[in-house]
């Protein structure tokens, strides 16, 4: 399935490209707190999200705990 034509970011989340987008939005994951109840293993077993995607939504779950 092409993700051309679905939006490269989703929710609250960061941009973290559309193949990754579309792996969550699949599953309802539309926010960080959602993200953050999942752990590495159960994000990177989705399909079309990978280390990148992971990094990227880790930091800003790291960033936001910072200001927090």
């Amino acid at each position: 399935m092409s993700t051309r034509n679905l939006p490269e970011q989703i929710g609250d989340l960061p941009k973290i490209g559309r193949p990754a987008a579309s792996a969550l939005r699949e599953i309802n994951v539309t926010t960080m707190k959602r993200v953050s109840q999942m752990s590495d293993e159960e994000l990177l077993a989705l399909h079309g999200f990978g280390p990148k995607a992971l990094r990227i939504l880790r930091e800003e779950q790291n960033a936001s705990n910072r200001t927090s």
